[in-house]
């Protein structure tokens, strides 16, 4: 019944070809029928043959004419029938793989950071390649091919029963029997399917890890290590896949022999029958013909069948995927978040993953516009909880958080993050050129006002000098570019995208001191006017902020400027000595 509902949502998949699907329904039955009149006419030829010395020669010929000539029309009738059923369950297969593909990859982008922190990217990878294909399989055999044999066993094999009921029942009985060794046979191999397949995901997450870190794999000697982890996974999947292959190869060649012994069966009883004046020799003619199509089609069919069958978990992972609720819902009724002053509040916010801890307890404050609020705190403090929270990649489970007066939960996602511009702490650069990673928040932004913020983040001189310029591919994660580089083009995309609202999210901490002098200039031009927030670990870059808000625990325990808040020789106070006495020039422990 799995299996079965997973086809089921299969076929709701193909939405508005609904219409198509049963229209190629129409054209199976109606391959089905003119194969069915096939073995039917050749038993009335061969009938007429073996009567022919009792017929008149004119008579012969007339009839041989009207039966060729009926035969004939079917077969053309059938081979453009075919035609047609396969041009357009290629196209629609075709068409609607590309649909499904397309829908998984939107979804799991919009899908929030709870999700991405639970999966491996390798996994959704194979799970979205897999399913469609899987899909693409089903409807593509099914319309071109199986539909007609299932249309032919279930409902004209039993029409056999007005031709010759006796050789009807032995065609029925010799059918009946190869349907339910494939039964057995799929209740023998679905759990060692699912096994199988579920080890197939591990291969391409473990992959997909390891290219992706090729780095630390090659600078800590992983690479022997690695492999053996990957043939580990290799060995698991032959030794759950073998058994279920084994069984399905000894069903094929049984099925095969199946053929054969329908034909001399069929062959066997005719003879009988025929003895008996129970049967003719056209109406053995024709229950042979029947045979070797029903036996070779459901050969077919079983091969369909078992290919489906392995396909069951990856269209099920896929279907549980898309399945995926948001954490971060958006109500259908959302409105543009209206970006004014740029006054941002937290009101007694409270955060925690769900299974874990709390992370942010009772987090009150208000950021006035044009300000630049500091986060500062130790490691886990939850500063940058916070900011995720501000972009609504979560949303807390206690208290609100508003921009301008306006609750997030009660706005559109894509209007509020177009509103906040984010310098991250690890420069996120996407494997395209260097244009297309400065564009991403701003996709119209001309020539010159790309090289207007690159000049600004002090960018300009080194992309000028890469081989293609700003169209020159960064590599993956930008492994072409050093660390200080991918940071000045993180801060460049920032200053192009011109938010209202800016977090700097330890902005300047992959580069060199003259650099950060210069991009720091850069960062004040672009601060001035907006609600700024800085993450920041090294205390002396938060000297100008107009509040510094100290995290402990999941709260701000102390809150003011610089100067204010080493004078209150509390928390902060101990920080900034802690990283004076953790400076080169300080004396190392046990000196």
């Amino acid at each position: 019944m799995h299996a079965l509902k997973i086809y089921a949502r299969v076929m709701s998949v193909l939405g508005r070809d609904r219409w198509l699907a049963v229209a190629l329904a129409l054209a199976n039955l109606l391959v089905a029928a003119l194969q069915f009149l096939d073995p039917v006419l050749f038993g009335r030829v061969i009938q007429m043959l073996s009567n022919s010395d009792r017929i008149p020669p004119d008579e012969l010929w007339a009839q041989a004419t009207r039966l060729l000539g009926l035969w004939a029309a079917v077969g053309v009738v059938g081979i453009v029938a075919s035609i047609v059923a396969a041009l357009h369950s290629e196209r629609m297969a075709h068409r609607n793989r590309l649909k499904a593909m397309s829908a998984f990859f939107s979804h799991v982008l919009h899908l929030p950071l709870s999700f991405h922190g639970e999966v491996h990217s390798g996994r959704m990878m194979k799970v979205m390649l897999s399913g469609t294909d899987a899909m693409f399989g089903l409807w593509l055999s099914f319309f071109r091919e199986q539909l007609s044999t299932v249309i032919a066993t279930t409902v004209l094999l039993p029409l056999t029963l007005f031709l010759n009921w006796r050789l009807a029942l032995s065609l029925i009985v010799l059918v009946a029997i190869n349907c339910v060794l494939t039964v057995l046979v799929i209740g023998k191999t679905q759990a060692g399917q699912n096994r199988a397949q579920g080890f197939q995901l591990a291969l391409a997450g473990t992959a997909q890890d390891a290219l992706a870190n090729v780095m630390v794999v090659q600078s800590f000697t992983r690479l022997a290590a690695e492999t053996r982890i990957f043939g580990d996974i290799v060995e698991q999947v032959i030794r759950h896949q073998f058994p279920v292959l084994n069984w399905w190869a000894v069903v094929n060649v049984m099925t095969r022999a199946a053929s054969t012994v329908a034909v001399i069966s069929i062959v066997v009883i005719g003879t009988l029958l025929h003895a008996r004046g129970q049967a003719s020799v056209g109406e053995i003619v024709s229950f042979m013909g029947f045979a070797t199509m029903l036996i070779g089609r459901l050969d077919g069919l079983l091969s369909f069948t078992s290919r489906l069958l392995a396909e069951v978990p990856n269209l099920a992972e896929y279907f549980r995927v898309m399945g995926t609720k948001s954490s971060v819902p958006e109500k259908p009724d959302a409105a543009a978040l209206v970006a004014g002053a740029g006054e941002v509040r937290f009101e007694n916010v409270g955060f925690g993953y769900p299974g874990g801890p709390p992370i942010l307890q009772g987090v009150s404050f208000v950021a006035r516009p044009g300000t630049a609020v500091a986060l500062v705190g130790q490691t886990g403090a939850g500063k940058s909880t916070a900011m995720a929270l501000l972009q609504r990649l979560w949303d807390p489970i206690e208290g609100r958080i508003l921009i301008d007066g306006q609750d997030l939960r009660d706005v559109a996602l894509e209007s509020l993050r177009q509103t906040i511009g984010v310098v991250f702490q690890e420069s996120m650069l996407l494997n395209r050129s260097i244009r297309d990673n400065l564009l991403i928040g701003r996709p119209d932004a001309t020539q010159e006002q790309v090289q207007k913020a690159c000049g600004m983040a002090d960018a300009h001189e080194f992309i000028m000098r890469q081989p293609q310029g700003y169209d020159t591919m960064v590599g993956e994660r930008g492994a072409t570019l050093s660390g200080g580089q991918r940071q000045r083009l993180a801060i460049a995309r920032a200053l192009l995208k011109d938010p209202p609202i800016l977090i700097l999210d330890e902005a300047t901490s992959a580069l060199d001191a003259a650099t950060e002098a210069r991009v720091g200039r850069a960062l004040k031009a672009l601060m001035a006017g907006r609600t700024t927030f800085i993450i920041a670990h090294r205390l002396s870059t938060v000297r100008d902020a107009d509040e510094i808000l100290v995290f402990d625990g999941g709260r701000i325990v102390e809150s003011g400027t610089f100067d204010e808040l080493l004078r209150l020789r509390g928390r902060f106070a101990a920080l900034v000595e802690t990283q004076l006495a953790s400076t080169p020039a300080a004396p190392r422990a046990g000196q």
